[in-house]
């Protein structure tokens, strides 16, 4: 090897690697940002976000979801939304599964404490302290932003996804439908 070539490969041969194989890093990072065009679940290429009812949740419509767990045992998460339909009332929870071509791909409601029935109906189990609840109400354009926390964090790979649901009954949806689905990372 010429000598020029080996001193140039030396400063590299220092450098310490990043992390040893014995000892693997394992890192969620505090502040997870998924922001995506809503797009049909058939898409050739599995789309972040889908949408399964166009009159609510145009394709193109955009969609930002930010999950903030940088404070100790607290989650907060912030929906943005632009292009849906105007003057509706979308609740929005974590769910379980991931966004899929079927609605119920996404699974149930993740909770903190799981119910062991399923679907949970049980008011120990379904409430505001035990899911991450959201009440997004766009304004006359179709924006809309809205946001909550909750004292824990979820468990890392089981919230899959943000669900938005048809909400107060406007056209042929009822109240529990699910209308739109945004895949998270972790």
């Amino acid at each position: 090897m010429p000598a020029p070539f080996a001193a140039a490969l030396l400063p590299l041969a220092l450098l310490a690697p990043a992390a040893s194989p014995a000892s693997p890093v394992s890192v969620v990072s505090p502040v997870s940002v998924v922001e995506a065009d809503f797009d049909p679940a058939t898409a050739f290429v599995p789309p972040t976000a889908v949408s399964y009812a166009t009159d609510l949740v145009p394709y193109g419509s955009h969609v930002r979801v930010v999950v903030d767990r940088s404070a100790a045992g607290r989650t907060v998460l912030t929906l943005s939304v632009t292009g849906l339909a105007p003057g509706h009332e979308f609740p929005a929870h974590l769910h379980t599964g991931p966004c899929g071509a079927d609605p119920a791909a996404s699974g149930p409601h993740y909770q903190d404490a799981v119910d062991p029935v399923r679907p949970s109906t049980d008011p120990a189990y379904a409430n505001d302290r035990n899911e991450l609840r959201l009440a997004l109400r766009t304004d006359g354009r179709g924006d809309g932003t809205t946001g909550a926390s909750v004292a824990w964090q979820p468990r890392p790979g089981e919230a899959r996804s943000l669900v938005l649901h048809a909400g107060t009954p406007a056209g042929p949806h009822a109240a529990g439908d699910r209308v739109a689905c945004v895949n998270l990372s972790e």
